[in-house]
């Protein structure tokens, strides 16, 4: 009797276990298409590294512009800083990652990443900052639903509202009206290139005055910025 008791508890807590695992895969399942559904009319309201920042101390500025409202001169120079393949891939450059790792196996002290905007995006929106195998998956499977569910314009635009670009400052209105005290929309090409120039590291270096490796590299991002122009890179964006 007592063995078939304990058998009959441990039965009974393989199938509570069973329903457990089988609820969090649905849920895994089910909850990102309809989250990443929503965020496609709504505008996402806080992300998790803006409350990690606020943790930190830092405010959070934050102002959500349409993107008709946004210049087009900083959707061309952040296409060409960070994704030149913005509008030919599907969420994944595959040449740039390749790239990235060759580049990191050669130069393991200088990381490169090889994220789209489109990874940006899903990361900046729905996951954590810290690098870990679980959030690449999961970094993976938001890009496939967001460029499944939203399309390009939206990405660059819920990714132009998200991004950090100083200490408690998101998105390009925040940022160019703290930098350079005019609206996103009346930005011009160099304050454009600036801004997109400080994105890999924004809580280090400055728009607003910018040292000699910012100036550079915004020379570089304004130069490729043309080459965005001129080759339609943006077409996917920007209604002509």
């Amino acid at each position: 009797m007592a063995g078939r008791r304990r058998g009959r508890a441990r039965g009974g807590v393989v199938r509570a276990l069973r329903r457990i695992l089988l609820t969090v895969l649905l849920l895994l399942i089910l909850v990102p298409p309809i989250w990443v559904a929503i965020y496609r009319f709504v505008p996402p309201p806080i992300t998790i590294l803006m409350i990690e920042r606020a943790f930190e101390g830092h405010a959070i500025d934050r102002q959500w512009v349409p993107l008709d409202r946004i210049s087009p001169d900083l959707i061309r120079s952040v296409i060409a800083s960070e994704d030149s393949g913005f509008c030919a891939h599907h969420g994944f450059d595959v040449r740039a990652i390749n790239a990235a790792l060759r580049h990191n196996a050669e130069r393991p002290g200088r990381i490169r990443g090889g994220s789209t905007i489109s990874q940006q995006t899903a990361k900046n929106v729905f996951l954590w900052p810290q690098r870990s195998w679980v959030r690449k998956g999961a970094e993976a499977w938001f890009t496939v639903l967001i460029e499944t569910l939203w399309g390009k314009r939206r990405i660059i635009e819920v990714y132009l509202n998200t991004v950090e670009m100083g200490p408690g400052l998101y998105g390009a209105q925040a940022a160019s009206e703290r930098y350079f005290n005019v609206p996103a929309s009346r930005l011009t090409p160099a304050e454009a290139g600036r801004l997109a120039a400080i994105l890999p590291d924004p809580l280090k270096w400055k728009a607003a005055r910018p040292g000699p490796y910012v100036r550079r590299r915004t020379g570089r991002i304004e130069a490729r910025s043309g080459l965005v122009d001129r080759g339609g890179l943006a077409s996917c964006v920007l209604r002509s």
